[in-house]
């Protein structure tokens, strides 16, 4: 950190919102008027207009004792994108807007803004406006994003088909480890602040958790391989809620297959430090921000070519419900928190 520091109130709100702002590039034909007067201005050319909007709050969201800001800046852009990401479009424009305590210098809003315009400049977004505040405690962030798409290719989570495959990009349960990781020696350091932190070789657990990215790759290859899936959505509260969500939508029962299921070898690695099945935490965990698609079985041929993306099982009847068969070869009902074998 430097060690100077800027008092907020020597900027004032509008000298605040210009310092956080100077510096914004357009991107977007479609952004006609950004930043600097009493709205934005946008034309979509005749696309329809995707909107998606998310609250972040200090210690319900995110925790500023190991969550850098520059990251926490990126974030809070990147889990919005995926919500655009995850109705088949692509966002175009972003508005941010932050409540502070004084306990915030402008330096450290500055960085919070280098992360957001790190994501922009990696996602192809503008940034058009938003609002600041002054909030009693803790910090308090708004983003919503704004995408396009050509009318009609949007995708819901309720339109699923029986016989439909389910598939999800990535892979699962990395950022609950992380966050594990994370908890953990938050917890030895407040007890003990002298012992210096033990992440040793956690990089990619905790990356998934601090910075994680929206699959644009993945719209843009579904795209180009004229693959229009029949329901989507991104997975940001763990793998089996989000399936519950696109069968009670949908109306449908499914069966997932535990092996299917896409773990990367540093998550199992790190999960067995915990003592806990790497399976409960793709199912349970949150905050991957993949995308959770289902669709018709005659594309399999041209999603094979991804690597990126795992068929984990399929859709049925409503009435056969929503099962998991396990690597043993049992099969267990789906419960928002994974299956009831973890019930303790």
């Amino acid at each position: 950190m430097s060690e100077s520091r800027t008092e907020i109130s020597s900027l004032g709100e509008f000298g605040l919102i210009e310092h956080l702002t100077r510096n914004i590039e357009i991107q977007n034909a479609s952004t006609i008027l950004g930043v600097g007067d009493d709205a934005a201005v946008i034309d979509h050319f005749g696309k329809q207009t995707v909107i998606s909007t998310d609250l972040l709050i200090e210690g319900i969201h995110f925790d500023l004792m190991y969550t850098p800001l520059k990251h926490l800046g990126y974030k809070s852009v990147v889990v919005n994108l995926s919500d655009i990401y995850a109705m088949n479009a692509t966002p175009t424009q972003i508005t941010v807007s932050i409540g502070f305590s004084n306990r915030f210098s402008v330096e450290a809003l500055s960085e919070f803004y280098e992360g957001i315009y790190a994501a922009c400049e990696k996602y192809g977004v503008d940034l058009v406006g938003g609002d600041t505040s002054s909030s009693q405690k803790g910090f308090v962030i708004s983003v919503t994003a704004v995408g396009e798409v050509t009318p009609g290719k949007y995708v819901r989570r309720n339109t699923a088909k029986k016989g439909d495959l389910l598939c999800c990009s990535g892979d699962l349960g990395a950022a609950y480890v992380g966050l594990l990781f994370l908890e953990r020696e938050k917890q030895i350091y407040l007890e003990h602040p002298q012992v210096q932190p033990d992440l040793e070789g956690e990089s990619y657990v905790i990356g998934r958790l601090l910075k994680p990215e929206a699959r644009k790759d993945i719209v843009e290859f579904l795209e180009a391989q004229n693959i229009v899936p029949t329901s989507m959505m991104d997975i940001s509260d763990g793998l089996s809620s989000e399936v519950l969500h696109i069968c009670e939508q949908s109306e449908l029962g499914c069966v997932l297959y535990e092996e299917k299921i896409p773990i990367a070898e540093e998550m199992r690695k790190a999960a067995f430090k915990f003592e806990i099945d790497p399976t409960a935490c793709a199912l349970s965990g949150g905050e991957d921000y993949e995308l959770l698609f289902t669709m018709s079985q005659s594309d399999y041929e041209k999603i094979v070519l991804n690597e990126q993306i795992s068929v984990i099982g399929y859709m049925t009847d409503a009435a056969e419900g929503v099962k998991i068969n396990t690597k043993g070869g049992q099969v267990h009902p789906i419960t928002a928190q994974g299956w009831n074998a973890f019930k303790k």
